[in-house]
């Protein structure tokens, strides 16, 4: 038998569950920040360490494994010791990661950098939802996790605008100290607010078996989940790696306005996720369908940037308006989880199959880091476009399984 308090939370006042959504909403948008720490630089280490493509996808190779392993793992320290610890340690690490890339000297610290990062990364999931799950209560669950979607969002579209504003102002390794120190900023906040963040951990007896711990792993369900997370977010790797390149190379745009329209892409997304978030909230019992329409009209929008036929201007539009489809989709996805996910396990669960999320974004960097080499810009869109697809076929899967 097991002693847990996992149990959905019992309504609270507004401002108590404002204050613990605000305070995990900027954690995950720092995390979110530090997933572009090293793309939004690709084009300078390209040009000071002579780089290929395939060279800096692997950068992104080495951060995602190490988060997707460090993330499955994280998920059953945060059910063990809670997730404050965790969240602490992993904002710290990022500032370590900031402050070594502002004086590396060629690929390998660029890629000690990614190991680092990947490192820091690799608690947030298992310890944000850990927190939401136990300390809002259940009526604004569904805002909450459009509030913790939006605020990734924010985090990647801010991380362009400030890398590309301090870089313009002073030099890149000026703006990765002044990363280093926003890190350090946001955990002395967490440290303050510490009582917020605390969450109550698992408490096995001496009677349980000690398989116990790892039979979530034997539903189909939690595999479905891992698979939806891997192929959906290959298409936003792609985005978020080479779509300042791509729209370069078949549109002649330039680097600004590509730049822009990377930052319009996240901010669309997080426009999405609020609205998603009122979705999630009234269409619980349908998340599954919900997360599919918008997957796949993610998915024809990328086919339509894909064909080159739109022009530069139109095409920005639309690959930003992609940002948009999949926010909606995103806070049901959370609710999708959550509904697969049993009692007790939380942590493991999410941390299991939110390292299907990091799986993914190792794959894609090599694998279209390589069309990417070899001029295929137009196919890189398509093969975004196609993975995309496949996160319908999961998303569905799992909303079958779900409900049986």
């Amino acid at each position: 038998m097991t002693s847990t308090t996992f149990d959905a939370p019992l309504a609270v006042p507004l401002q108590q569950d404002a204050r613990i959504i605000a305070l995990v909403g900027l954690a995950h948008a720092s995390s979110h920040f530090g997933h572009l720490l090293l793309p939004l630089m690709f084009p300078v280490f390209m040009k000071e360490f002579g780089l290929s493509y395939s060279e800096l996808g692997l950068l992104m190779t080495t951060f995602f494994v190490i988060s997707g392993l460090g993330q499955a793992g994280a998920g059953f320290m945060v059910d063990r010791l809670g997730a404050r610890p965790l969240l602490l340690a992993a904002l710290a690490i990022f500032a370590v990661a900031s402050a070594a890339a502002s004086m590396v000297t060629g690929y390998t610290g660029l890629v000690l950098v990614a190991a680092l990062a990947g490192l820091g990364n690799a608690t947030f999931h298992p310890v944000d939802f850990t927190i939401l799950n136990q300390r809002v209560s259940a009526p604004r669950l569904g805002y909450a996790f459009s509030a913790h979607g939006l605020t990734g969002n924010l985090g990647w579209a801010t991380a362009p605008l400030f890398f590309a504003g301090l870089s313009s102002a002073f030099n890149w390794r000026t703006a990765y100290l002044a990363a280093a120190l926003m890190y350090v900023g946001i955990l002395l906040l967490m440290v303050l607010q510490r009582d917020k963040l605390k969450t109550q951990i698992a408490v096995a007896h001496p009677d349980q078996p000690a398989e116990h711990s790892m039979a979530f792993m034997k539903l189909p369900v939690v595999w479905w989940c891992f698979g939806f997370f891997l192929v959906s977010t290959m298409t936003m790797s792609v985005v978020q790696s080479f779509s300042v390149s791509i729209l370069r190379a078949m549109h002649g745009v330039s680097v600004e306005a590509a730049t822009w329209t990377l930052s319009a892409y996240m901010l669309c997304g997080a426009l999405g996720m609020l609205v998603g978030g009122f979705v999630a909230a009234r269409a619980a019992a349908s998340s599954d369908r919900v997360v599919a329409l918008a997957m796949g009209s993610a998915a024809l929008l990328l086919v339509l940037c894909g064909t080159g036929l739109l022009g530069g201007t139109l095409t920005m539009v639309v690959l930003a308006s992609t940002g948009f489809a999949v926010g909606i989709g995103g806070p049901s996805r959370d609710m999708m989880i959550k509904k697969a996910t049993p009692k007790a396990a939380t942590g493991r669960v999410y941390g299991m199959v939110y390292s299907g999320l990091d799986t993914g974004l190792a794959v894609a960097p090599v694998l279209f880091g390589a069309l990417m080499d070899r001029g295929w810009y137009g196919a890189t869109l398509m093969g975004a476009a196609l993975a995309m697809s496949l996160s319908v076929v999961a998303a569905l899967g799992v909303g079958r399984r779900s409900r049986t």
